[in-house]
């Protein structure tokens, strides 16, 4: 029987606490995927929010979530302890389409979909979309750097 992931449980493998934690659950994932859902787009207390809305491009901070969510279940797998991941940073997204104008008009749960499509120990690119039950919403690739803090602490070379 597979393992139920929780927003507790995701909360504790991301760098993203509180209400900024965007992702309810993790539907499916596996070495390469990972597949969440998210209510979070319908709060009226979303720390995205911006003029009473929720722009289409906050889905990208969804899908950040959920790949670094990807990182961390394959540092520290459901069931097992271990320390929280190392942090990573999103250095770049390409490709991004818009297919509508905000998240929040709609009434079913974000269906969040990353694909690892190439990578190391220092850089991943993954491929995502966030999709409703009815419409495709956004999609792009993003590459993220994994172990920030190794790349932040260093010291310039002269």
């Amino acid at each position: 029987m597979p393992v139920t992931i929780t927003h507790d449980d995701i909360a504790a493998r991301i760098p993203h606490a509180g209400t900024m934690c965007l992702l309810d659950a993790v539907i499916d994932w596996g070495s390469e995927y990972i597949h969440c859902q998210a209510s979070s787009h319908r709060d009226p207390a979303n720390p995205l929010r911006s003029g009473g809305r929720l722009g289409v491009l906050c889905g990208i901070e969804y899908a950040a979530q959920a790949m670094a969510l990807h990182g961390g279940l394959g540092a520290c797998p459901p069931g097992e302890s271990g320390q929280r991941p190392q942090a990573g940073f999103l250095a770049s997204v390409r490709g991004v389409t818009a297919h509508v104008a905000r998240l929040d008009d709609g009434a079913s749960d974000l269906l969040i979909e990353a694909r690892r499509v190439s990578g190391d120990d220092g850089l991943v690119i993954y491929e995502f979309s966030v999709r409703d039950a009815d419409r495709l919403l956004i999609e792009g690739r993003a590459a993220v750097v994994m172990d920030a803090g190794a790349l932040l602490s260093s010291e310039p070379k002269p």
